[in-house]
C-alpha cells in the first residue's frame, strides 16, 4: 500500500486523553489537542506527513500536519510505520471507483468525497472523460503530483482539471485556481442524469464560471425521487436553480410548466439552454420553454405572492445560509423566511422541497424552520420523505461533516 517504508517520519504527540475521538474513527486533530511542549507545531512544515501519537506513545496512525490552522492535522492512514504515498493513493482511488461505478450506470458522480472516502481534502468529480478535481489541504496539496499520475493509472482521463477556488484554500494558505493537470481545459462540462423509469437528461455548465466543480451531483438522488411526490400537470418553480436541475427534471416528468429563480443571469441562460436541449425528452409542449425570474430570491419570491402566482410544487436550494457555527441564529431566520414565502405562492395541498445544504444547520433546525413557516402562513405541512446527499457523497459514521445536505418534501395545505 505505500510507496516507501519510512519508519523516521516525525511525531506528533495528543494531549492526555485527546485520542478516543480518533480511536473512534475521527481523522481530524485540533490543534489544541496537540502536546506542543513535547512537539512544538513550529516544528514541522505545512503538509509534512506524521506519526500520530497519544501522551502515552501509543501510534494512531499517518497524519499531514498544517502549524497554520485550526485542523491542525488530518489522519490519512491507522498504520503509522510508513510514510504513504502513490500505491495508497491508487488503492484508495480504486475503492472509490468500485463503489461509483456499483451505484452510477453512466460516469457521472462524485468520485472521491474527502474523509468518507479516506483522503480527507480531496474532492474528485467525473464528468465522462473529464475529472474535475479539488484540493483543499496542504497535506493534500504535497501530494498533488502523486494523485495526478494515480488517476491518469486508474481511470486515464482525457483530463485531469484542477478547480481549485474554495474558500478553505485560504485558510490553508494556498492560491485559488483554476487549471489542468493533464489534458485540454474545456470551456463546458456535460452531465447525463437517468430517471428512474425514464428519460436520460443531460445538461451542460460552464466549468471557470460554474459553482463547486460544477455541478451538483450531492443532489442527484433527491431529483431522481420528484416523480414520486410531483402532482399531475404541475406549475413548478425551481428557486436558487443554477443551471435548470430540479427544472428540468420537472418538465421530463409531465410539468405543464416550469420556472426558474436565480440571482445569476448566466445561471438563468444556462437553465433554459438546458431545457432547450432537453425538449424531446419533456412530455409536455407548454413545458418546453422556461419562464425566467432573475433576482434575489426573498424579493422575487415576495412579488410573486403579491401579484398572486400560485404553483403546484416549489422547490428551494439555496446556497448555504449558515457557514460558521456562529451564524446559526439569522440563518435559521433566512431559513424560515424563505420557506415561509415559497408556502406563500403554493396552492393548497402542493409540494413542496425544501433544502439545506449548511452543515451547522441540523435536520431538526430545518424542520423547525419548515413548521414555523407553517405557522405564519397559516398551512398544515406533512413530511413525505426526507433525503439526504446522493449516495456517491457517502457519510462517514464517525465524521458528523461528511452528512450535510437535506431535503425535506412536503404537503403543504392551506387551513
Amino acid at each position: 500500500m505505500t510507496a516507501s517504508v519510512d519508519s523516521t517520519l516525525p511525531e506528533l504527540r495528543l494531549r492526555r486523553g485527546e485520542d478516543r475521538r480518533l480511536r473512534a474513527g475521527h481523522l481530524w486533530v485540533f490543534s489544541n489537542e496537540i502536546d506542543t511542549t513535547a512537539t512544538p507545531l513550529t516544528r514541522f512544515s505545512p503538509g509534512e506527513q506524521v506519526r500520530l501519537m497519544t501522551d502515552r506513545g501509543e501510534a494512531l496512525g499517518v497524519a499531514y500536519v498544517n502549524p497554520a490552522t485550526l485542523i491542525a492535522a488530518r489522519i490519512l492512514h491507522r498504520e503509522a510505520s510508513s510514510r504513504l504515498g502513490h500505491d495508497f493513493i491508487v488503492e484508495r482511488l480504486r475503492s472509490a471507483l468500485r463503489l461509483r461505478e456499483a451505484l452510477s450506470a453512466s460516469p457521472h458522480y462524485r468520485w472521491v468525497f474527502g474523509e468518507s472516502d479516506g483522503l480527507p481534502g480531496l474532492v474528485l468529480d467525473r464528468f465522462g472523460d473529464v475529472v474535475i478535481g479539488q484540493i483543499a489541504t496542504r497535506g493534500m496539496d504535497v501530494l498533488r503530483p502523486i494523485i495526478e499520475a494515480a488517476v491518469a493509472e486508474v481511470l486515464a482521463p482525457e483530463a485531469l482539471i484542477w478547480k481549485n477556488d474554495t474558500g478553505a484554500r485560504d485558510l490553508e494558505g494556498l492560491p485559488r485556481e483554476c487549471v489542468p493537470a493533464f489534458g485540454a481545459m474545456p470551456s463546458e462540462l456535460t452531465v447525463v442524469e437517468t430517471l428512474p423509469a425514464g428519460p436520460t437528461l443531460q445538461f451542460c455548465v460552464g466549468l471557470e464560471s460554474g459553482q463547486k466543480t460544477g455541478w451538483f451531483y450531492d443532489q442527484t438522488f433527491n431529483r431522481s425521487l420528484l416523480g414520486r411526490f410531483l402532482p399531475p400537470n404541475a406549475r413548478v418553480l425551481d428557486v436558487c436553480s443554477y443551471a435548470g436541475g430540479w427544472a428540468c427534471t420537472a418538465a421530463a416528468l409531465g410539468a405543464s410548466g416550469v420556472e426558474c429563480l436565480d440571482s445569476s443571469a448566466s445561471a438563468l441562460e444556462r437553465a433554459a439552454a438546458n431545457l432547450a436541449a432537453n425538449a424531446s425528452q419533456v412530455p409536455n409542449p407548454a413545458a418546453r420553454s422556461l419562464r425566467l425570474h432573475r433576482g434575489d430570491a426573498f424579493d422575487v419570491l415576495a412579488a410573486l405572492a403579491a401579484a398572486g402566482e400560485r404553483f403546484d410544487a416549489v422547490i428551494v436550494d439555496p446556497p448555504a445560509f449558515i457557514k460558521r457555527r456562529k451564524e446559526a441564529p439569522q440563518g435559521q431566520a433566512a431559513y424560515r423566511k424563505l420557506n415561509q414565502l415559497a408556502m406563500r405562492v403554493l396552492r393548497s395541498e402542493g409540494l413542496l422541497v425544501s433544502c439545506s445544504c449548511s452543515h451547522h444547520l441540523a435536520a431538526e433546525d430545518l424542520l423547525r424552520a419548515i413548521q414555523g413557516a407553517a405557522r405564519q402562513t397559516q398551512c398544515e405541512v406533512q413530511i413525505l420523505h426526507q433525503g439526504g446527499q446522493s449516495p456517491d457523497h457517502p457519510v462517514h459514521p464517525a465524521i458528523p461533516e461528511t452528512r450535510y445536505l437535506k431535503a425535506f418534501f412536503c404537503r403543504v395545505t392551506r387551513a
